[in-house]
Parts: structure tokens; C-alpha cells; sequence
């Protein structure tokens, strides 16, 4: 920084041509005052003869010494005052450039004394750089984790084709099925990736209109009920009947993500899903019996690639993207979604979005 241009000068300088600016207007003011008096009220001559209108020499050394000491008194408060200034905002400038050099953990630091917008300042900086390490902790989690999901099926086709190729194995029909098996769960996983993506950025399209959405969801849940009774679930459902405002494919798939994830990790028991509204809108519920989610990992289980520590979370795999899929499409409805633990130590999965009249939009 040119040091003739930094804001400590500036400063200074203002301060000091302000103290000059009112001493001369002091003394320029002073003659003012006593040439109008003189012309409203003319002395005598005998005032004339005393007066002097120069003033003395003890006077111009009055004035010099008021002068330095006010001179003196402004560059200190000037000082003072570009400090209290500048060194929160040279501390946000050192971060700045420490970030820059991708130094993540930098923070600027604001003195007790320094003035409320510099604080404020500061304050917004350090919620910045927290916010700047949060996603590349994120960016760097979601490489990671989509790597280590893609391994294993990649692994799998590579395996059995380069056994095909090599004549390992033999080219029948189950082994064409299973390779199908496996390309399918690459395209799930790709979709629900993209779904994530789309919806943390507020680009998921939606396709809203008013279904019977009871209908479509009882169709979804028994297709995948044969999954959930070999497992050792029993499917119970109540469904509301009427119009409902949304995007039917979207809350399907919700309906899918949240029935899998409960046979993946749930207790094997009772599975209903209930389909309703009350003031706060419309809401999808589904419920499973155990084994329940620990209260701190309930505010984490939708973010994506979150599982539980129990064995069976681990055993069961999965993709981890299943409930984010969940929150991406309550969010892209206006809504969200909340998991709780019910009295019986069973699991209440809830994704509740406006109806038309909240949104004010004719049926």
C-alpha cells in the first residue's frame, strides 16, 4: 500500500486542516465582529487613540502557543482514531490475502475498542471464511464419498467383464442380469446425486399440479412392498383421499427413498406411511417400530452420505443419499422434513410442503 495514500495520512491530515480551518475562522471571525461593531457603533475618539487594531506581541505568542497545542491535540485524536479504524479492517486485509493463498483458517480479529461498523465488518468476514472452509470440507467429503460409492460396483463390472472376456466366467444369462444389476445401481446412484446437487442449489425442476396423489402413492408403496415383506416389514397405509398440490413423480420418489431406507436400517416390524394435511399444509409420514435415531445424529441423517453407527447400518450399505434426496425435493416444493423418535422407539420420518390455498393458487 502507497503509504502517502493509506487512511492513517488521510486522516491525520483532515484532522489537522480541520484545527487550522478553526483557529483561522476564530481570528478571521474576530475582525469580522469588530469592523461590524465599528460600523454600527462608531467609537470615540478617545477609544480611537487607545485601540490597536494589530495585535501585540504577547498576543501573536498567545495565538502561536493555541495554535501548536491545538495542532498537537488534533494529530493525537487523529492517530488514535485511525487506529481504532485501521486495525480491524488491516486485520480483515491480512485474512483476505492469507485466504487467498488458501490459508482456510484465517479470521480477522477486532479490538474491544474498535468502532461498531469496523466489528460488524470484521463479524461478516470471519462468518464468511467459516462459510468458505465448511464447503471445501463438503467439496472434499463429497469426492471422497462418491469415489468410495462408485468403487464397488465399478470394481464388480470390471471383475466379471474382464472374467467374461477372459473366459472365466461363462456369457449366461444371470451373469448378463447381474452386470444389468449393477449398471442399474450406477444410475440410481448418478440421479440421486443429481438431485442432491440440483436441489442444494435451488435448481431442481418440479413439474407441480393438482393430482390425486393418494392414488399414485399407494401404486409406488405396493410395488416395493414385496422388498419390505421379505425383509420381515408389514406395510400399513393411510392415504387421504382428494387433490393435492405437487409434483407426483418427486414426492414417489420421496415415498421410495424413505420405504428403503427403513428396510435397510429399521427393525423388522410395522411400516405405515399416512398421507394428510393440517394448517401447516400437506405432510407425508412414514413410520417404522426400532430402532430409532440418536437425537444428535437426527439434525445430520438428511444431510447426504450421513449413516448411523449401528452395525446394521453399516452391514445394509447403501448409497447415504437417500433422505438428501428427500430434503431436496421437500425444499424444492417450499417445504421440509423432520425425523423424530416416537414413544415405542420407533422412527417418524415427515416431509410436509404448502398447499394451494397457503400458496394462494387457484385448484
Amino acid at each position: 500500500m502507497n503509504v502517502s495514500n493509506s487512511m492513517s495520512r488521510q486522516i491525520i491530515l483532515s484532522m489537522t486542516a480541520v484545527v487550522l480551518c478553526v483557529i483561522a475562522l476564530a481570528v478571521v471571525g474576530t475582525y469580522v465582529f469588530y469592523a461590524l461593531l465599528w460600523t454600527l457603533s462608531p467609537p470615540t475618539q478617545l477609544e480611537l487613540e487607545a485601540d490597536e487594531w494589530l495585535p501585540s506581541g504577547v498576543e501573536w505568542a498567545w495565538m502561536s502557543l493555541i495554535t501548536c497545542v491545538s495542532l498537537g491535540v488534533g494529530v493525537a485524536v487523529a492517530v488514535k482514531l485511525s487506529r481504532r479504524i485501521l486495525m480491524p479492517l488491516n486485520s480483515v486485509a491480512a485474512s483476505l490475502r492469507s485466504l487467498a493463498d488458501g490459508d482456510l483458517d484465517a479470521r480477522a480479529v477486532a479490538p474491544d475498542v474498535s468502532p461498531g461498523e469496523a466489528a460488524r465488518l470484521v463479524n461478516d468476514f470471519n462468518s464468511m471464511a467459516n462459510r468458505l472452509k465448511r464447503m471445501a470440507e463438503e467439496q472434499a467429503f463429497w469426492n471422497a464419498a462418491i469415489a468410495h460409492e462408485l468403487r464397488t460396483p465399478l470394481t464388480i463390472l470390471r471383475g466379471r467383464l474382464q472374467g467374461l472376456a477372459e473366459g472365466v466366467f461363462k456369457p449366461e444369462k444371470s451373469q448378463f442380469y447381474s452386470l444389468l444389476s449393477q449398471v442399474e445401481g450406477l444410475t440410481r446412484l448418478v440421479e440421486d446425486l443429481r438431485v442432491v446437487g440440483m436441489g442444494d442449489n435451488g435448481y431442481l425442476e418440479l413439474d407441480i399440479k393438482h393430482v390425486e396423489l393418494a392414488d399414485a402413492l399407494k401404486a409406488e408403496a405396493r410395488l416395493f412392498e414385496p422388498s419390505l415383506n421379505s425383509a420381515g416389514f408389514v406395510l400399513l397405509l393411510d392415504l387421504r383421499k382428494g387433490p393435492v398440490h405437487c409434483d407426483p413423480a418427486r414426492i414417489r420418489q420421496a415415498l421410495l427413498a424413505l420405504l428403503d431406507n427403513i428396510r435397510r436400517h429399521a427393525t423388522p416390524g410395522n411400516v405405515s406411511v399416512k398421507l394428510g394435511s393440517d394448517e401447516r399444509g400437506n405432510f407425508l409420514r412414514v413410520a417404522d417400530e426400532g430402532p430409532g435415531v440418536d437425537e444428535p445424529f437426527a439434525t445430520l441423517i438428511f444431510d447426504a452420505f450421513q449413516r448411523g453407527d449401528s452395525s446394521r447400518s453399516r452391514a445394509q450399505g447403501g448409497s447415504g443419499l437417500g433422505l438428501a434426496v428427500v430434503r431436496s425435493i421437500a425444499l424444492a416444493h417450499g417445504g421440509a422434513v423432520a425425523c423424530r423418535t416416537l414413544v415405542n422407539g420407533g422412527t417418524l420420518f415427515e416431509l410436509s410442503w404448502p398447499t394451494a390455498t397457503l400458496l394462494n393458487i387457484e385448484p
